[in-house]
């Protein structure tokens, strides 16, 4: 049987527009629900759609194929994870070593606090071509943002570094490869992070 919606009615009075952002954020948890447990082999439209209780024609209404749907889902998840890194450095001190360690923290927390998180973010895309094309994209489009105001090619290079790197330390981390403490992994990412920085400004400074 078609899944329905749950509650009969449960629109009546909701305008339009918040309508369907209501249901695309339903499809959005479900697709976190589905992907960051039971991987690709268990997110379905179907499976999607009973998930969070809405009747298939929805589905369409917010996203064109499941491939749309799962790089909706990471670009929400890379999304909540700025906010909550923005708010971390906004209560940070003032220095740049502030602003790096309070970065680590919040992503690492992001991703620990609720693992479905991490395994959307830095495995399942793996097995996805189209959103293994969009996590390589949003990852370079990061690294340049980071260098955005360097003009030497080196902090290029080293923005790409750390991103492409943490992405991959994260995976071994949550996978259980990588055996520190929560802790022990923001200290040591953050002082590898700060000399990386500062070995790229002496590159930059030396040329």
């Amino acid at each position: 049987m078609e899944p329905t919606d749950r509650v009969r009615g449960r629109w009546a009075g909701v305008a339009p527009d918040d309508r369907r952002a209501e249901r695309r954020a339903l499809l959005l948890e479900a697709a976190l629900e589905l992907l960051g447990t039971e991987g690709f082999a268990g997110t379905t439209v179907r499976a999607v759609c009973q998930t969070a209780g809405l009747n298939p024609r929805y589905f369409y209404e917010s996203f064109d194929d499941l491939d749309a749907l799962v790089i909706g889902l990471y670009d929400h998840l890379l999304d909540e994870l700025r906010e909550a890194a923005a708010e971390a450095v906004a209560v940070a001190g003032g220095t740049p070593e502030d602003a790096v360690r309070a970065t680590v923290e919040s992503i690492v927390r992001f991703v620990d606090e609720d693992r479905r998180r991490g395994r959307v973010l830095y495995h399942e895309a793996l097995g996805n071509e189209a959103l293994n094309r969009h996590r390589i994209e949003r990852g370079f489009a990061i690294a340049d943002l980071l260098a955005a105001d360097r003009p030497d090619r080196v902090h290029q290079v080293s923005a790409a570094l750390v991103v492409g790197g943490f992405s991959e330390l994260l995976m071994g981390w949550l996978d259980g490869r990588i055996t520190v403490s929560r802790k022990r992994l923001v200290d040591d990412t953050s002082a590898l992070f700060l000399a990386i920085g500062a070995a790229a400004d002496r590159i930059a400074t030396e040329r």
